[in-house]
């Protein structure tokens, strides 16, 4: 659906999964997009039971309803950016894919949830074979974080020839890729390039010592649409979203929250959050 000027502004829908603790998910989507401004609205693929220590169970919801929620929004309401997070199988990846084709005017930025935080691997081969052929060719950018990207690839990264790992993520077709939270001196460094202009930057940032881990890669993406669906490029968006992530696990860092880990998305300074990133940015020739 086109944009008219009395549309709802910077939409951003999102298909994902649900988890109750309002750590990741749709749920820690919807409050990224909207504290960076976007208005959020989503599909339901799954349900996890779990808590702060375990995934405890997934039931997942039938094709068929995902298919019919995603087209149900499209058609009536439109959007500005989409986005991508736990799509259980590779039926629904081509499934979700072949609804996407139909609006491909609409930036689209895929986040592939393969693994837990804890590096459990939650899809099958098939489904890592139809994000490379289904999905991926119709997204604006990608963005695996490092256990991802090397099942994606079938070998461990090169941290002596990234850009070689990066060009090789790009080649199912999207257009660019955010590879999160790779190791580096010490730091952890994220990852941006972009294949129509070859450009390929690091983003260093310094490792904040908490338990404030889950859901930061549902939160960057989500953040990264929605400055897409504002109108910001890929480079602009990436920039936006370092720093709302950045600032997003040091205000989340003085919390605490059940036996395990604390959710990014419990802090309630999401809101306010404007300062720079501290993260440190540099072009790799």
């Amino acid at each position: 659906m086109e944009r008219n000027d009395n549309s709802v502004p910077y939409r951003v829908f999102v298909i994902a999964g649900s988890e109750p603790l309002g750590s990741a998910g749709l749920q820690a989507d919807i409050k990224a997009i909207t504290a960076c401004g976007g208005y959020a609205a989503g599909a339901l693929t799954c349900v996890v039971d779990e808590d702060t220590t375990q995934v405890k169970s997934i039931f997942t919801l039938p094709l068929d309803l995902v298919v019919g929620q995603t087209e149900s929004f499209l058609k009536d309401i439109g959007a500005d950016c989409m986005k991508t997070g736990m799509l259980y199988s590779g039926e629904l990846i081509s499934a979700v894919a072949d609804v996407i084709k139909k609006y491909e005017s609409i930036p689209l930025v895929a986040d592939p949830v393969l693994v837990t935080v804890l590096g459990d691997k939650l899809v099958d081969d098939w489904a890592i074979d139809a994000y490379k052929t289904c999905l991926f060719p119709l997204a604006t950018m990608i963005t695996p974080n490092k256990r991802e990207a090397e099942l994606l690839l079938g070998r461990a990264l090169n941290p002596c020839d990234i850009r070689k790992d990066l060009q090789d993520l790009v080649s199912w077709g999207n257009t660019s890729v955010l590879l999160k939270s790779v190791p580096f001196n010490g730091y952890l460094a994220d990852y941006f390039y972009h294949s129509k202009t070859d450009f390929c930057c690091r983003y260093v940032k310094t490792i904040v010592r908490s338990s404030t881990v889950s859901g930061t890669g549902d939160l960057f993406s989500a953040s990264i649409a929605a400055f897409l669906a504002q109108g910001e490029n890929v480079c602009q968006a990436v920039n936006r979203a370092e720093t709302f992530i950045d600032q997003a696990i040091r205000s989340g860092a003085a919390y605490s929250f059940g036996k395990s880990f604390v959710p990014l998305a419990l802090c309630p300074d999401h809101f306010a959050l404007q300062s720079d990133s501290n993260g440190c940015v540099c072009e790799i020739s």
